[in-house]
């Protein structure tokens, strides 16, 4: 089994930017420029590389190599994006993986692109990318043209992937980490799957009804120092067998003491005996039945609150308190219809960002977050 920490430091290790390989500070995956740009590169590393795994390494700084690191990004259905704007796409993996130093809730992403002979190509427009577009790798340049591979990156990439092999010195280290370093206060547990896989995981616990719940929720895979989840708001509940590790997710929607949770995915990671697992995922999320007059006063309420924000005027008392429930009323809105929901919450990134309190961004990443997989999961795009 590969340890992504250790593959990601012999990237960096040992290679520039490269044909098989490719770093960037940041995604941005809500605009269509950031989607463009994002299949462009994966265009041209798929098409340099029909024989081996190529990679982008996302929260590294170009000049330097230095590890910046990212926010989690919760994306079990990027595979779509390529699907509805490549024809030929290869398979693609988006994992967060941990590196120590960084900030909690802080990864490196890894993007790690599979093998897929044939031409990769655009078979529709996006942003400034024609239909028909295709891009190969030449050095550390995606160029806008189709070349057949001239160079053979197998060997290399295989020689990185054996270097990077887990070993249980790194295991050990690593659930100890977890356990008495990076969540000593919240109950942190493992449990060893198959006898192989180590799964860690803390939250703080509430018990509702009978029900144990976890927020702050952080669930590491130790054998290969990957994140699978990471929530710094919502409520997760958690089941296991001798097979399955089951994430179950809710979404808090509401309005001031009236807020109430409901379930919105469920993740299961299935091991299975032949020493592999795969990760599914399933939205479960239903839209509940709210007066839209109700709505049209969230809407109009909310939206009053942004202006004064953006104009640094003093929020009331009741205001500052019903920011707890700002982003999540306005996806309430998007959901029911209120289109332009979603624009003022982009829109307002920036405000929310620079909120001297850091709970008001947190939030809009987590609404974006949701928005972004209930898209996924309906749409092909």
């Amino acid at each position: 089994m590969i340890n992504k920490r250790l593959l990601i430091k012999n990237l960096l290790a040992h290679h520039t930017e490269n044909s098989f390989f490719d770093k960037k500070q940041q995604l941005n995956l809500h605009t269509l420029e950031g989607k463009a740009k994002f299949l462009k590169h994966v265009c041209s590393l798929s098409n340099s590389n029909p024989y081996n795994q190529s990679f982008i390494l996302v929260g590294i700084e170009d000049e330097k190599n230095t590890i910046m690191g990212i926010d989690f990004y919760d994306d079990s259905h990027i595979q779509n994006l390529l699907n509805a704007y490549l024809e030929n796409p290869p398979q693609i993996q988006y994992e967060n993986v941990i590196f120590p130093h960084l900030e909690n809730g802080m990864v490196v992403g890894l993007v790690t692109i599979y093998p897929k002979k044939g031409k990769c190509y655009f078979k529709k427009r996006i942003y400034t990318i024609d239909e028909g577009a295709s891009f190969s790798r030449i050095g550390s340049i995606s160029h806008p043209e189709y070349h057949t591979a001239k160079i053979n990156n197998s060997e290399i990439v295989d020689s990185i992937l054996k270097a990077s092999v887990t070993n249980l010195q790194n295991t050990i280290d690593s659930v100890l980490q977890f356990v008495t370093k990076t969540h000593p206060d919240m109950k942190p547990k493992y449990h060893v799957f198959k006898e192989y896989f180590t799964l860690c995981w803390a939250g703080i616990e509430k018990v509702k009804k009978g029900e144990v719940y976890l927020s702050r929720v952080d669930i590491e895979l130790i054998n290969e120092q990957v994140k699978i989840f990471y929530s710094a708001l919502d409520e997760v509940s958690i089941t296991f067998n001798d097979d399955e590790f089951i994430i179950t997710e809710y979404v808090k929607i509401g309005f001031r003491k009236n807020n109430r949770y409901i379930p919105f995915s469920v993740q299961k990671i299935i091991f299975s005996d032949s020493m592999t697992y795969q990760i599914t995922s399933e939205i479960i999320f239903e839209t509940p039945e709210i007066d839209k007059r109700h709505l049209y006063h969230l809407y109009n309420y909310y939206t009053l609150i942004l202006n004064k924000l953006s104009q640094h005027k003093r929020l009331g008392l009741t205001e500052q308190n019903d920011l707890q429930n700002l982003c999540y009323s306005l996806m309430l809105c998007y959901l029911h219809g209120f289109k332009k929901a979603k624009e003022v919450l982009i829109n307002h990134k920036e405000v929310f960002k620079n909120y001297k309190q850091p709970f008001l961004y947190t939030s809009f990443k987590e609404v974006m977050r949701i928005l972004r997989k209930l898209k996924y999961e309906t749409q092909n795009e």
